[in-house]
């Protein structure tokens, strides 16, 4: 297994993780007539993520389409063959040392499998413990880039930062030689974007330079001019917390947004009206959002999960693939781990998004991602999709030592 990171990029992919991508059908194995007589009658398997703190909305998305996808992947039997699935749910209440108190209880009970995360400081933690006690996990929405490759046992089911970077260098025809303004926070956070902007849109050749704002500013607007004056060809915007609706404000006002393409992230749906005027000039790049894909087993998900009282969004597809690639893994690996991680490099399959493949190298999970716009519907906003990527367009360079 290959790894790279540096501390810097770490941090970027880690902020931009908050911003927010041959087919295999569903895998019915509650009847599956080649069931081997050696497979076990039951495998324990670990769900680690947050029901409860800062990351719980998150959380539930994941686990509303992880139950939804374990019922779609075994046929609603919780069965890969004669081997029943024993599922335990931890809350991790977005805490490393929560999640690792959890992954060693669950492993020291003979848990063999783990999954979750929606903290990339949980996922990077329980990675950790995969590695010393030689267990699958295969981490959920956690974005950072540094999950990817850390470790043969680690997997991931969700996109990760380098794709969200990638994805916003596509709303211009040729990135090299454009100059792109990074719009952000003077902050660990804002910092970290302009560092992850450098590295994945400046490999391409893009000039990337930056308007950094301080963190107790209330007055956007010479901020909003020095942009302007920048001249840039695209402004990417990353921005977090209560000054987010005046901070739209003043780029709008002052005709950034009529000027020049500013791209930002789209989150789950709850952020939908964060944006206020501005909602319906940003381009947003976009991981999921329910109506962005058009294939049966996103239609699955969806019936799924509404039937069960969720609501699909952002991570929802996050929890459904964790679950096809879980009944795949046992399918095929039984309860040996070894054979487990085999059977997922290169794994191929059809999720919510599409046609999705683990790459075998460093386990990256390829993945078309979208741009969408917000438009106004019912006195209130939606998502619409503009344009799929292509997952090749976005792949994230390969792990490397």
């Amino acid at each position: 297994m290959r790894v790279t990171h540096t501390k810097l990029l770490l941090a970027a992919l880690t902020a931009i993780g908050a911003l927010t991508l041959a087919a295999c059908a569903p895998i019915a194995t509650g009847s599956d007539p080649t069931s081997d007589s050696a497979a076990p009658s039951e495998v324990a398997v670990g769900v680690i993520t947050s029901e409860t703190g800062p990351l719980a909305g998150y959380g539930k998305q994941y686990l509303d389409g992880f139950k939804a996808g374990l019922d779609y992947a075994t046929d609603g039997t919780g069965k890969v063959g004669d081997t029943t699935l024993k599922i335990d749910y931890r809350d991790d209440a977005g805490d490393p040392d929560t999640a690792v108190t959890a992954a060693k209880d669950l492993i020291g009970s003979g848990t063999k499998i783990l999954l979750g995360s929606a903290s990339s400081g949980v996922a990077l933690a329980v990675a950790e413990q995969a590695a010393q006690n030689k267990v699958l996990f295969i981490s959920g929405p956690a974005a950072a880039d540094a999950i990817t490759g850390v470790n043969e046992y680690t997997f991931r089911s969700g996109r990760q930062s380098a794709q969200d970077v990638a994805t916003a260098g596509s709303f211009l025809e040729n990135v090299s030689g454009k100059k792109i303004t990074v719009f952000a926070q003077n902050s660990a956070f804002g910092q970290g974007n302009e560092a992850a902007v450098k590295a994945i849109l400046g490999a391409k050749g893009a000039t990337v330079d930056s308007v950094l704002v301080p963190e107790d500013a209330t007055e956007f607007t010479p901020f909003a001019q020095k942009v302007i004056q920048s001249k840039p060809d695209l402004v990417f915007v990353a921005w977090a917390g209560a000054t987010s609706g005046a901070m739209w404000q003043a780029l709008s006002q002052q005709g950034v947004l009529e000027s020049i393409p500013v791209v930002t992230g789209l989150g789950d749906s709850p952020t939908f009206g964060a944006y206020g005027e501005a909602s319906e000039k940003i381009n947003f790049l976009s991981y999921y959002f329910p109506t962005a894909a058009d294939n049966a087993v996103n239609t699955a998900m969806i019936e799924k999960v509404t039937a069960a009282g969720g609501t699909p969004d952002l991570f929802s597809p996050d929890g459904f693939n964790a679950a096809i690639m879980l009944v795949h893994a046992v399918k095929d690996g039984k309860d040996d781990v070894n054979a487990m991680v085999k059977a997922l490099e290169g794994f191929t399959f059809d999720g919510p998004k599409g046609k999705l493949t683990v790459r075998a190298s460093d386990h990256a999970l390829l993945q078309d991602m979208y741009q969408a716009k917000l438009v106004a519907k019912d006195g209130s906003f939606v998502p619409e999709l503009v344009k799929t990527v292509p997952a090749d367009e976005v792949s994230p360079a390969e792990a490397t030592k």
